[in-house]
Order: C-alpha cells, then structure tokens, then sequence
C-alpha cells in the first residue's frame, strides 16, 4: 500500500515538474505578455467587435510560436545560461529536459502556431514566421557580439502587434504601423532598464546588453532612454495627425510618454540602481495602459 503511494506520489511529482519545466522553457510570463499585445491590437482594429473564435485562434497561434522561439533560444544559449544564478536552474541547463526534447518541442510548436496564423491569411502566417527566425536565429547569437542586438529583437518583439491586425484588417495597415511602433520603440528603454539591472549577470554569460560604447552602466543608457520615450510623444502625435487616434487617447499616450521620459532623465542625471528599478517598473505598466488606451479610444 505504501509502495503504490509513494509511486503514485512520484508520478504526481514528476508530471507538476514537467509542467513547470514547459513553463520555463516557453517563458510562460514573457509569452502572455506577447499574447497580450496580439490580442490587443486585434481588439483595437476591430473596434472592440472580436470574435471568440478568431481570439482563440491567435492566442493559441501566438503562444506556440513564441514558445518555439524562447525553447529554441533556451537551447542555443544553455552553455551561458548556466553561468548566470538567475537562468542556472532552467530545464535544459540543468539536464531535466534533454537537447533533443526541447528542439523536438520547439519544431511542433513553430509549426502548430505557424499553422494557425496561417488559417487567418498567409501575411499572418508570414509575419509569424519571420518572428520565430528572427528571435532565434538572429537575435539570440548576436547578444554576444553586439548591442545592437536590442534593436533586432526589438523587430520580432513587435511583430504580434501587425499580426494581430492582419488576423481582423487581413492587411498591414497604416495603424498596425502605429501599433508596431508603438512597441518597437517602448523595447528599448525597457529592455535597457532590465539590462541595467540584470548587469552583472549578463556580463558573466558575456552578453553586452546596454547602449554605451564598452557596455558600461552610464549615463548613456539613460539619456538614449529619454529620445526614445519622446520618439514615443512623435508616433502618438503622428497617429492623431493621420487621424488614426483621437484627442483625448493621444493626450493620455503623451502624457504618459513624457511621465516615463522624465523618469528615464533621472537614470541619465543619476546613473543609479534605484532609477534604473523605477524605470523598468514604469515600462511594465506603459505598454498595457497605452493600448488600453487605445482600445478605448476605438470603442
């Protein structure tokens, strides 16, 4: 009796450190925020009028694929993984989850997602395809050769923005630009605020992450932070202009621009750990207020 238990209870253990596993290797958090932003500007284009189906349809497309290309950079990148404390315990590092399984797992899901996207129209299908290559094959090796790898993962970072208006407008319109736009530039003084934070663990892996000439903490970081957030001021305004947002939206995405600038100035005058946190905690809550924002306006 206490022999089939304890089976029982190892069976039990090792399916909830499976499940954990597949969460960690797809990057379950950085997915849905992915996820989110396809829907949202799905929702935005459609003036609210979404279909449950099609909603479904892109979630399930946009999780695989995104979850194909993080396995994918999970395995390319294991043998720096497992000098940073932070990503030393993930599956593939750690040898819970072979090589083979991971790769395996990364194929079905590129070509599940691939597939679904597809079901839409083959722009989708495209852009989603262009996403996975560009993150894995691109993004991932270039982390170690150069800072300007920010700027090409901002590219597939952005993508699930036009794919979720091409799932509704079956085109790339001038407002998936604005969406896309919205988020390519938002990356980069989120992500530069990470890289300051996670500094020390990233320089272990060799990766040279931020925008100053020997990848050092200074004051660069912060003042290239602040022209993107007013880059940031310029596409919302230029959305109003082309009449594709209304007054009362853009004055809050302005508002809400020149707020994180401000906050990034201080990284610039200050160079310190403490406006570096502030900065990134602001980016957590900018991108999802601005397309509700958004979607409000559109409704």
């Amino acid at each position: 009796m206490q022999r089939e238990e304890a089976k029982q209870f190892s069976i039990f253990t090792g399916l909830r450190q499976a499940v954990t596993d597949f969460g960690v290797l797809v990057k379950f958090k950085l997915t849905l925020l992915v996820l989110f932003s396809a829907v949202m500007s799905y929702a935005i284009v459609s003036g609210g009028n979404v279909q449950f189906s099609a909603v479904l349809l892109l979630t399930m497309g946009g999780f695989f694929v995104t979850g194909a290309a993080n396995a994918l950079n999970q395995v390319l990148e294991r043998d720096y993984d497992r000098l940073m404390p932070r990503t030393a315990n993930r599956p593939v590092v750690t040898g819970r989850m072979s090589v083979s399984t991971a790769v395996l797992l990364a194929g079905f899901m590129a070509l599940f997602g691939i597939s679904m996207l597809s079901m839409f129209n083959m722009t989708a299908g495209f852009l989603g395809t262009l996403a996975f290559i560009s993150y894995a094959f691109i993004y991932t090796p270039m982390k170690r050769t150069t800072p300007l790898s920010v700027a090409v993962g901002a590219i597939p970072g952005a993508l699930p923005l036009i794919i979720g208006c091409v799932a509704y407008e079956q085109t790339i319109s001038p407002m998936a630009w604005m969406l896309f736009g919205l988020q390519f530039l938002w990356q980069f003084p989120h992500f530069w605020a990470v890289a300051w934070m996670a500094d020390d663990d990233y320089k272990k892996a060799g990766f040279y992450l931020l925008p100053s000439k020997n990848g050092e903490k200074d004051s660069t970081t912060g003042f290239l932070s602040f022209i993107f957030c007013l880059l940031l001021v310029g596409n919302s305004v230029i959305a109003y202009w082309l009449g594709y947002v209304g007054l009362t939206a853009t004055l809050v995405l302005v508002a809400l621009n020149l707020f994180w600038a401000f906050k990034c100035w201080g990284l610039y005058k200050t160079c310190s750990r403490e406006a570096a946190r502030t900065q990134m905690f602001i980016s957590f809550a900018h991108l999802p207020l601005s397309l509700i924002v958004l979607l409000l306006d559109k409704i």
